[in-house]
């Protein structure tokens, strides 16, 4: 958990279908992003130039460096995983890097904080919250910049109207087929004035369309976690499966006792209520991608 917090960096642009493919090829060029010749190699503004590579450093991409990291290579490679994110399974894992990364703070304060202080929230609340969490970690925050952050977070996991007339709309966020985010408006009364606001909520659910492989990775690189790990560590810690992915205890329950049944090094135990999952050895977490993608 990351204590210094960061905000800004994208350029007022959501990461956009196809931007990390492109990035990614980009960078593969050993091309740097302050090259002139980047908006025409990229096809973009300069502004979505920076943005492009802020995205591909939110996403564990690309290191402080400008260098590729394995996992960029992985998903992205033209005989990678998944190239062109057409399997929703490499969404939910770019959702999983995005927050566990920390990188642009506010996705790990929505979904590891402040959403389960406030089962519904708003722009404002969220300001609140970091301006509170700021006197504690002695960071400066500029409301401006939370405001445009909490947009992109918007634009990033939720369609408007008119994008979900076209499904293949390549101006929505990444993340939206995730429906991870929800919202809806509502009246307030303010000094005889009535305005609309957007209230949002991220719930807890079983979250039965996340594979089970994409669950076990996520445990796995949890670098916190030995070879017996309890349940409520899974479901509750920072970073963890049930903070990062919303997934309520029944439902992660149900994805252990699945993986339980796919791979015998795992063991679930439910001794005195006290539930834990043991491996009886621990492969890497990129090993079960190389097994779920191989399928």
């Amino acid at each position: 958990m990351s204590l210094k917090l960061t905000f800004s960096g994208h350029e007022s642009f959501q990461c956009r279908q196809m931007w990390l493919k492109k990035g990614y090829d980009y960078a593969k060029k050993k091309k740097s992003f302050a090259d002139k010749d980047a908006v025409v190699e990229l096809g973009v503004g300069k502004n979505m130039v920076a943005s492009i590579r802020y995205w591909m450093k939110a996403f564990d991409l690309l290191t402080q460096e400008d260098e590729l990291t394995l996992f960029a290579h992985k998903l992205l490679a033209d005989d990678g995983y998944d190239p062109y994110l057409e399997d929703e399974a490499s969404l939910w894992l770019l959702h999983y890097h995005l927050v566990k990364k920390g990188l642009s703070s506010i996705y790990s304060i929505v979904f590891n904080e402040l959403r389960k202080e406030k089962i519904e929230f708003t722009k404002e609340t969220f300001i609140a919250y970091v301006r509170r969490k700021s006197e504690t970690t002695k960071s400066t925050i500029n409301e401006k910049t939370l405001s445009e952050d909490f947009a992109v977070l918007t634009k990033m996991y939720l369609r408007s109207d008119a994008q979900s007339l076209d499904k293949e709309d390549s101006f929505s966020g990444l993340l939206t087929e995730l429906s991870l985010l929800k919202s809806y408006q509502k009246k307030r009364q303010i000094e005889k004035k009535t305005e609309i606001i957007d209230i949002y909520s991220i719930e807890n659910n079983e979250r039965t369309e996340i594979p089970d492989e994409i669950i076990l990775y996520a445990i796995l690189n949890n670098e916190d976690f030995d070879l017996s790990i309890n349940l409520n560590a899974i479901e509750q810690n920072y970073n963890s499966v049930g903070a990062i992915f919303a997934i309520n205890k029944p439902g992660l329950q149900s994805k252990i006792e699945n993986l339980t049944e796919k791979y015998n090094f795992i063991i679930f135990n439910d001794q005195a209520g006290i539930k834990e999952i043991q491996f009886k050895k621990k492969p890497t977490a990129l090993s079960i991608l190389d097994k779920y993608y191989a399928n």
